[in-house]
């Protein structure tokens, strides 16, 4: 016997070179009853095996997470998103006005929804997949009416607005361009100085009236009367108070006026509220549009005139909390009569509708964008009836 077959034999291994030579041959195993379906002890012994190793085995298909069991931060992150969203108005602003920030892109919200329903198909997570059902119902109850068009044909009148920008390379064009659209009443925010008579002269022969007051102005095919600017306090404070008149009119930035209708007078409002901007030290700044549009909301509240069109640009969107002196007045029309968002900037991939019209004492039938101008806006129109 060599070394490596004795040390074998000792710890009975298998030898890996076969039987010695030098031993004596082997007598054939005796078949073992377990293997030859014979009873007696090695059959209870096999039977306890089976039943240890099912046990064994059903141990483990437990404590495998199941699809029940995994994905649970994916089903946690899921239902945050929707209370998030379906308590948006409980986010407070004293930290960098989020909550405004937060309601300003408030349906892009939705776009985690898929983001999250992939994850939960590929971890194959059943509870992921039953919690995106809130955020996903919670959307759709903020904004699944605007998936649908509701606007219908016909309309009394067309009113238009539209922030023509004071970089705007092309006044002239912008000007014609507006012409086409066919609207009775239109309203333009940010006239400059030097393109104010450009618009003038472009716009003459199809709005015969018009009225200009600061970087705002309305030009109509029926005739105005009692037009008057309306303080939104972009002056505000003692510095504001000691400067002339003249000087506040000329960057003046919202009006009033009336416009003469077969069926009575409609009071028009034009306004250019202050900007927002979003900056790490200050969050979202918006402390001169909220003036502004706590003043306009003042003003519409005080208009004698039942029937009310307020078209401007207002820096916001009309679910953001500091709208809500003029949104409990007033009804958009895009969310009365449009077809989806209706978003207007910036005009290359319009994300946000800043450029609003809203309605009092009339019906709003239809609501939509215009085409492209040389503005970083997009004009918007409505056509409104008397109802």
């Amino acid at each position: 016997m060599t070394v490596v077959a004795a040390i074998t034999a000792a710890f009975g291994l298998p030898s890996r070179h076969g039987p010695d030579s030098s031993a004596a041959p082997s007598r054939p195993p005796r078949a073992d009853p377990v293997q030859t379906g014979q009873g007696g002890d090695g059959s209870r012994r096999t039977g306890s095996g089976t039943w240890s190793s099912g046990i064994r085995r059903g141990i483990r298909i437990v404590s495998r997470p199941g699809p029940w069991k995994r994905g649970r931060i994916l089903a946690a992150v899921a239902l945050l998103l929707g209370l998030f969203m379906l308590l948006h108005a409980r986010i407070p602003n004293g930290i960098g006005n989020l909550g405004s920030l937060v309601e300003t892109v408030l349906p892009w919200f939705g776009l985690f929804v898929p983001v999250l329903l992939a994850g939960a198909l590929w971890r194959r997570s059943a509870c992921a997949v039953v919690a995106l059902l809130l955020p996903v119902l919670a959307w759709l109850h903020l904004f699944g009416g605007l998936l649908t068009d509701k606007s219908h044909p016909g309309g009394d009148l067309t009113v238009a607005g539209h922030n023509v920008s004071a970089d705007n390379p092309d006044p002239v064009g912008t000007a014609r361009d507006l012409v086409a659209s066919g609207a009775d009443v239109l309203a333009l925010e940010e006239i400059t100085a030097q393109a104010k008579p450009l618009y003038e002269k472009e716009l003459a022969t199809a709005y015969p009236y018009h009225a200009v007051r600061g970087t705002v102005g309305l030009w109509s095919k029926l005739p105005l009367s009692d037009t008057e600017p309306v303080d939104i306090e972009m002056d505000y404070g003692p510095l504001g108070d000691t400067k002339p008149a003249d000087v506040k009119m000329a960057y003046n930035r919202a009006l009033r006026t009336t416009v003469a209708t077969d069926e009575g007078p409609l009071a028009v409002y034009v306004a250019h509220l202050g900007s927002a901007r979003v900056n790490l030290r200050a969050g979202f700044w918006t402390d001169t549009r909220d003036r502004g549009a706590r003043a306009l909301g003042k003003a519409i509240a005080a208009e004698p005139n039942r029937r009310v069109v307020l078209l401007g640009d207002l820096n916001g969107t009309t679910d953001d909390r500091a709208f809500a002196d003029i949104t409990s007045r007033l009804r958009s029309a895009q969310d009365a009569a449009g077809n989806g968002f209706g978003f207007s900037w910036p005009a290359k991939f319009p994300v946000v509708r800043i450029d609003q019209i809203l309605v009092r004492g009339v019906k709003a039938e239809a609501s939509w964008s215009l085409p492209a101008t040389g503005s970083d806006h997009l004009p918007v129109a409505a056509a409104i009836s008397w109802g």
